[in-house]
């Protein structure tokens, strides 16, 4: 809806991964620079670890469309619970490598032995991504690290991408993957976008989809979009959606902090549970002196006064937002309205003239 209402030629803040939409941040420039200098080493594991969001998927597969075809044979798995046969049929269906249906983990080893041998011969590294490796479990992992014992002539026959969230490294510390520790060339953590680099990645995002200026930021808005997301990428990008659909459904040409701000509370309230906050009321007007038969200690009259003012200010905030939520729901059936109407009349069989 705010594409066309902006004039805009896609999405800019679309939640899968598209390596074209890569931003360069220093971070994101940093972890670019050790996989490059893990995968020109040609052999053994690089690692990369991120939290949700973080852009790992993204930056690897950015990184991967800049090697030459001729010299590079990619391929990409997403993990998930694997056992030992699993994965290995995993590799061979993502380089594309035929095996019977009914193959067992030795002959799935001499089939992707054979495959891995064929292209180094024809002058290709073979490099595997293994995306979401924190879902691995041992006996996975260690036909990973049995596949990059292979070598053709001396030389390793292929390389693999770990690439996964933070907790994955308390798995590779385990005394069982000593052996695979043994064999990471290169490690390395994606953190979040410093907060001086949050305007950068939304004007990137918005001028690749040909943003004319419309709508303007003002100055205070990218902090506030750093101070909601945590420079998160991926929180960057929902936050920035529904920021636009606000300006969209309100007609805006200008969008300023005050704007976020209203756009993030709707959000938090939308994810938050009243009925928790409505239990830590109940809570708070029990008796400190744990006399635990429920009357109301004098010592707490103070805190239900602040309570009570508290929730009148809620119930105030709460009604505002639902006469906003009410005004956007409106103007988002005019639009559709209109939208079906052009539909139809685009439709109709023309009359010849």
């Amino acid at each position: 809806m705010f594409v066309e209402h902006y004039g805009l030629t896609g999405h800019p803040f679309q939640l899968t991964p598209d390596p074209s939409f890569f931003f360069g941040s220093t971070v994101h420039n940093r972890v670019k620079s050790y996989l490059t200098y893990g995968i020109a080493q040609g052999e053994g594991f690089v690692i990369v670890t991120g939290d949700v969001g973080a852009g790992k998927t993204t930056l690897v597969g950015h990184l991967l469309d800049t090697l030459d075809p001729a010299r590079f044979r990619s391929a990409k798995i997403v993990t998930s619970q694997l056992g030992a046969d699993d994965t290995l049929r995993m590799v061979a269906t993502a380089f594309g490598v035929q095996y019977p249906r009914d193959a067992g983990k030795a002959e799935l080893l001499t089939i992707l032995g054979d495959f891995l041998a064929e292209r180094q011969r024809a002058g290709q590294r073979c490099l595997l991504v293994a995306d979401e490796c924190q879902n691995l479990p041992f006996e996975a992992l260690e036909e990973l690290r049995m596949l990059s014992n292979l070598s053709v002539e001396g030389a390793p026959a292929l390389q693999t991408l770990l690439v996964g969230q933070p907790q994955f490294r308390t798995t590779l510390a385990g005394s069982n993957l000593e052996q695979l520790r043994q064999r990471v060339i290169a490690s390395c953590h994606l953190g979040p976008i410093d907060a001086t680099e949050i305007e950068g990645y939304i004007l990137y995002r918005m001028k690749a989809v040909g943003w004319q200026r419309n709508p303007e930021f003002t100055a205070d808005v990218f902090d506030a979009i750093h101070r909601h997301t945590g420079g998160v990428p991926r929180r960057v990008n929902v936050l920035c959606s529904r920021i636009l659909l606000f300006g969209c459904l309100e007609d805006r040409t200008l969008i300023d902090a005050q704007a976020v701000d209203e756009v993030a509370e709707d959000m938090e309230a939308e994810g938050e549970s009243v009925l928790d906050r409505e239990g830590a009321a109940r809570r708070a007007l029990v008796p400190r002196n744990g006399n635990g038969h429920g009357h109301l200690a004098p010592a707490v009259d103070g805190d239900i006064v602040t309570l009570l003012e508290g929730l009148e200010g809620r119930l105030s905030a709460l009604e505002e937002r639902a006469r906003r939520h009410d005004r956007v729901f409106r103007r988002t059936l005019t639009t559709l309205s209109e939208h079906l109407e052009d539909f139809i009349d685009g439709m109709r069989p023309r009359t010849p003239s």
